[in-house]
C-alpha cells in the first residue's frame, strides 16, 4: 500500500502524499546545502578548517574532526523523521593525487545516531572506488562503484542518485554507472547527525577538498547540472563562503617561497615544481606547472597557414602503417609495416630534424605497428599478415627496447591471422594487447580476435577474452568517465561490406556489447575530444554486394550522447575509398585529416584536411596529392609541426610541414 513519504525543498522537510498525489515535482524542490550548515556564517573563521585556492576554484580543508563540523539531522527533518526514499547527492571535491593511506578510506560525510553511534548513511572513497553506504533495518548495506578515479588533483563533481532499486553514479556529467541494490523506504533518522568529512571521529577523516555537498529530494539532480561547460567543477549550491572569503592557505598550500622560470624544451611538472614556470620560446608561451601538467598563461595563438613538403621518405617496400613513439632519454622515432618480408620493415630516428633510418626488423608482410610501456619496459609489437612459409603459422612479434644496447630485441610470439592491427591499453592497474585478426588461411573472415593480459608473474601476455569479429582491420580503445570502450572495424564477413561494427564496453572485468554500428567496409575508427564532447570517426572503405563495388562513399562521426547512452550520427563526409582518420591539434584549433586511398580507378587522390567549425561540423580547408594513401600521422618537435603519410602502393612516403601565423 501507498505510504506517506519524506520530501523536502523551499519549505522544511515535511511529510507529502506520494510523487504521483503531489503538486509539488523534482524540479521545484530545491537542494540542501550539507556544507553551507557546517561553516560559520558570515565569513568567521573556524578552528580546524581551511579555505584553499586549487585549479581556479575554492573548497574547504579539514585538519581536525570535531563536533562543530556537524549538525543535527532534525534541521532538516523537522515533521518527518523519515529519510526520502529518493534523493540525490551532489559533491565536488578535489583529492590528492596520492593514494589514500587508511585502508578504510576516507567520508565525506555520514548521518550517524547519537545515541548508538551507527552510521545510517554515509560516503567513503578509497583507493580508486566510491562506496555508498546505508542501514537496512539491522544490517549494514554498502554499493561499491569501482574503478572512480578521482585522485589526479583534479576538481570531480559526483552525482548519487538513489530511486528504489538503484543506485545511480554519474562522475564529471559522464555515462552514468548503475547498481542494483534497494534504499529502504523506512530509514528513520531520529536522534541522528550529519558530520561532514568525518565519521565522528580522526580515523577516515577527509583529506582532500570539499567545495560542494548537497541532498536533493528526488534523484534527478544529474539532468539539472548537465550537461555542463565545466563538468567537473557543476555548479548546483555552493556555499558563499567558498565564493566570498578570501583564501586562508593552509602550510601545505603556500605558494613557494622562490618562483624560479625554466627556458627551454619542456621541462618535468610534478609536485616539487608546482608554482614554477616555464618559457616556450619556440611556441612563445608561458606556462604554470600546478603538480600533473603545464597550464598556459600566456601564449600567442597559432593558426594553420598552408601545408608545405618537408622530407621524402624512402623504405624498404610499400608501407601500410607507421607508428611514432618517444623513448625518454633517447629521443622520438618511427616505425614502418613494410610489405616486403626482405629485408623487413624499418624503425627510424628524429635527427637533425630528419627521419633517419636506426634499426632493420625482419616482418613477414607486416600492416601496423603498436607501441607500449608497462613500467619502465618498452616494447614494440608487430602485426604479421604472413608468414615464413605457407605451410607455417603466423605469428606477430613483441619487441622489447634494451636501454644498455639501444635496439629492438625480440620478445614474445603470439599466433595471429592475417593481423591487421594491435591496440594497447591499461585498465586498473592491469596492461592489454588487442589483435585484430583479419581471416584466416582458408579465407574464412569471420573468426575470432583476441584480447592478451599481460601476466607479471610470467612477464608474458596470455589470452584473456576472444571476440567475434568479421575481417577485423581495426581496434580503437578509449575510456569516458569511469567507462572503458573499444570498438572493432569490421570490414568484411565474406559476402559483402555491409555490416556491423561493434563497440565493447568493459563490465565485470571482460569486454561486453555496447552498441552496433553500421559500417561499409570498415578499416579504422579515431576517437577525439573537443571540449567535452566525445566523438567516434569511422573510416568506410567500400560498399560490395552484389554487382559492382562503391568507393566513394560516406565515412561518418558520431557523437555520444550521454541522455540516450549511445553514439548518435554527427555528420557524413563524402571519402573516397578512405582507410584512415587522424585527429590533430594547431593552437585552439582542431583538424581532422582523411587517406583517400582509391576511387576505383585510380590511387593519386587529393587526401583533405577538415576543421572544427562548431555547428557546422569539420569543413574541408586543405586538400593534399598523396599515392595510394595509407595512413596519417601527427607529431611535433623543436622544428615544428608535421603530418606524416605513408604509401600502401609505392615505397616513397612523406612528411608535410604545419606552417603557422
Amino acid at each position: 500500500r501507498d505510504r506517506d513519504v519524506c520530501v523536502s525543498g523551499f519549505f522544511p522537510l515535511i511529510c507529502l502524499v506520494p510523487p504521483r498525489l503531489s503538486h509539488h515535482t523534482a524540479a521545484d524542490l530545491l537542494p540542501l546545502d550539507l556544507l553551507s550548515r557546517v561553516l560559520p556564517a558570515g565569513g568567521g573563521a573556524l578552528e580546524g578548517v581551511r579555505m584553499v585556492q586549487s585549479r581556479g576554484a575554492r573548497g574547504v580543508r579539514i585538519t581536525e574532526a570535531q563536533a562543530t563540523l556537524s549538525f543535527p539531522s532534525s534541521q532538516i527533518f523537522i515533521n518527518c523523521p523519515l529519510f526520502p526514499a529518493e534523493f540525490s547527492i551532489v559533491v565536488t571535491l578535489k583529492q590528492h593525487g596520492t593514494l589514500l593511506t587508511q585502508a578504510d578510506g576516507e567520508y565525506v560525510f555520514t548521518l550517524v545516531n547519537e545515541r548508538t553511534g551507527r552510521m545510517l548513511l554515509g560516503l567513503r572513497v578509497s583507493q580508486g572506488d566510491l562506496h555508498f553506504l546505508f542501514r537496512d533495518g539491522q544490517a549494514r548495506r554498502r554499493v561499491t562503484f569501482a574503478g572512480v578515479e578521482l585522485a589526479d588533483r583534479r576538481w570531480h563533481t559526483l552525482v548519487l542518485a538513489v530511486s528504489g532499486h538503484f543506485s545511480t553514479l554519474t562522475l564529471d556529467c559522464g555515462m552514468p554507472l548503475d547498481h542494483e541494490r534497494p534504499f529502504p523506504d523506512d530509514l528513520h533518522t531520529g536522534g541522528s547527525r550529519f558530520f561532514v568529512g568525518s565519521h565522528k571521529r580522526w580515523k577516515g577523516l577527509y583529506t582532500g577538498l570539499l567545495r560542494q555537498l548537497v541532498l536533493l529530494p528526488g534523484s534527478d539532480a544529474a539532468p539539472r547540472l548537465c550537461p555542463s561547460s565545466d563538468p567537473g567543477l557543476a555548479v548546483l549550491s555552493v556555499p558563499e563562503t567558498l565564493l566570498q572569503l578570501p583564501v586562508q592557505p593552509s602550510s601545505g598550500d603556500k605558494a613557494p617561497a622562490e618562483v624560479r622560470v625554466t627556458g627551454g624544451s619542456e621541462p618535468p611538472c610534478r609536485p616539487p615544481e608546482q608554482g614554477q614556470l616555464w618559457l616556450d620560446t619556440r611556441r612563445r608561451g608561458v606556462f604554470l606547472c600546478d603538480g600533473t601538467s603545464w597550464l598556459s598563461m600566456l601564449q600567442e595563438r597559432r593558426r594553420l597557414d598552408y601545408v608545405e613538403d618537408y622530407q621524402d621518405l624512402y623504405t624498404w617496400s610499400e608501407t601500410f602503417d607507421v607508428e611514432l613513439f618517444q623513448i625518454p632519454s633517447v629521443g622520438l622515432f618511427m616505425a614502418t609495416a613494410n610489405r616486403d618480408s626482405e629485408p623487413g620493415s624499418g624503425i627510424y630516428k628524429w635527427t637533425e630534424g630528419k627521419f633517419v633510418l636506426y634499426q632493420n626488423i625482419s616482418t613477414y608482410e607486416a600492416q601496423a605497428w603498436k607501441f607500449f610501456t608497462i613500467g619502465r619496459r618498452v616494447f614494440l609489437v608487430v602485426a604479421n599478415s604472413g608468414g615464413r612459409s605457407e605451410d607455417e603459422p603466423e605469428y606477430s612479434v613483441i619487441y622489447k627496447w634494451s636501454p644498455s644496447k639501444l635496439k629492438f630485441f625480440r620478445y614474445q610470439r603470439l599466433e595471429t591471422h592475417s593481423a591487421r592491427d594491435w591496440e594497447a591499453f591499461h585498465i586498473r592497474g592491469e596492461d592489454f594487447l588487442a589483435v585484430a585478426n583479419h581471416r584466416r588461411a582458408d579465407n574464412n573472415h569471420n573468426i575470432d580476435s583476441v584480447i592478451y593480459k599481460w601476466n607479471p608473474g610470467t612477464r608474458a601476455f596470455e589470452v584473456n577474452q576472444t571476440l567475434q569479429t568479421s575481417g577485423a582491420y581495426d581496434w580503437e580503445f578509449f575510456s569516458v568517465g569511469p567507462y572503458y570502450f573499444l570498438v572493432v572495424a569490421n570490414t568484411f564477413d565474406g559476402v559483402t561490406t555491409h555490416i556491423n561494427s561493434t563497440i565493447y564496453i568493459w563490465l565485470a572485468g571482460m569486454f561486453q556489447p555496447f552498441q552496433f554500428i553500421t559500417t561499409f567496409g570498415a578499416t579504422d575508427w579515431e576517437m577525439f575530444q573537443i571540449g567535452n564532447r566525445v566523438f567516434l570517426a569511422v573510416a568506410n572503405g567500400e560498399l560490395h554486394k552484389k554487382g559492382p563495388s562503391l568507393y566513394t562513399i560516406n565515412s561518418s562521426i558520431y557523437e555520444l550522447n550521454m541522455a540516450l547512452h549511445a553514439f548518435i550520427k554527427f555528420q557524413d563526409i563524402v571519402t573516397s575509398s578512405a582507410v584512415d582518420w587522424e585527429f590533430f591539434s594547431v593552437g585552439d584549433e582542431r583538424f581532422l585529416v582523411v587517406a583517400n586511398s582509391y576511387n576505383g580507378t585510380s590511387h593519386s587522390l587529393k587526401s583533405v584536411i577538415y576543421r572544427w567549425q562548431g555547428s557546422e561540423g569539420f569543413v574541408s580547408v586543405h586538400e593534399l596529392l598523396t599515392v595510394g594513401c595509407r595512413d596519417w600521422e601527427f607529431f611535433s618537435t623543436s622544428e615544428g609541426s608535421f603530418l606524416l603519410y605513408s604509401s600502401a602502393t609505392s615505397s616513397l612516403s612523406q612528411v608535410f610541414k604545419l606552417k603557422t601565423y
